[in-house]
């Protein structure tokens, strides 16, 4: 059976792709530059473990990156639930309808085969987001490992250097895939709109966006841990391609 959208809905999907890929561009080109949170951040990952590589103790460092694998975890487990959530709806779409066709919404309520398509996307949205959130996770225990086989400060100082940039690298691409999963958990929010009308959805994807992008650039955040021009010294190997 054929789906039939509306000319709006058809915009609405536009602009929500166009809005998804724009902020992974545009966190890619300013990655160039160091200008968002997330690429400061990494400056300061490159440095701690930089810093790591030369004590003898480093439970504390193996510790913060337990910390921040347990985060990625959870945010596994509910992108897991919530994919679960969303084919739970099938069954329910009759009623879904029902719900909608009393709301006050723009435009004709969605045909039964629109909604199903509607619930696969959102399905297909958390099923990535739990890829992303589970290989973040991965990444962090490569990321412990390759800190625990770090040699003693005693070694040769390319030797640590050389170790230390692969946990570094190891810490970052874990954090760049977690950060993706981030993303598509706050883009899904703006996806429930289309539920409700193509111009709710719009809107919602409109101020996702707003937000990601003020989070990235425009917040208290950024400005800590913005550098000041040599405050933080990080081996050149450390702007490496998103």
């Amino acid at each position: 059976m054929l789906i039939h959208f509306s000319v709006p809905d058809f915009v609405a999907v536009v602009v929500f792709v166009l809005s998804w890929g724009f902020y992974s561009i545009a966190l890619a080109w300013t990655s160039r530059n160091r200008a968002s949170l997330d690429e400061r951040m990494n400056d300061y990952r490159y440095h701690w473990l930089i810093q790591a590589a030369r004590l003898d103790v480093r439970m504390p460092d193996v510790n913060i990156n337990a910390s921040l694998q347990n985060g990625t975890a959870f945010f596994a487990s509910t992108s897991l639930l919530a994919m679960g959530g969303a084919i739970s709806l099938f069954p329910v779409v009759d009623d879904i309808i029902s719900l909608l066709g009393a709301l006050p919404v723009i435009g004709e309520t969605a045909s039964r085969t629109a909604v199903e398509f509607k619930i696969i996307g959102l399905a297909v949205i958390f099923t990535y987001a739990f890829f992303k959130f589970s290989w973040s996770y991965r990444l962090f225990n490569f990321s412990a490992i390759l800190i625990g086989t770090m040699p003693p400060n005693s070694a040769p100082e390319e030797e640590i250097e050389r170790a230390a940039m692969r946990a570094a690298k190891m810490n970052v691409a874990a954090s760049r895939e977690y950060n993706r999963g981030q993303r598509a958990l706050s883009f899904s929010l703006a996806y429930l709109g289309w539920f409700i009308s193509p111009i709710v959805f719009m809107v919602a994807t409109v101020v996702v966006l707003v937000n990601l992008l003020a989070r990235q650039y425009r917040t208290k955040a950024r400005a800590i841990v913005a550098r000041e021009e040599g405050e933080i010294q990080v081996n050149p190997f450390t702007h490496c391609a998103s």
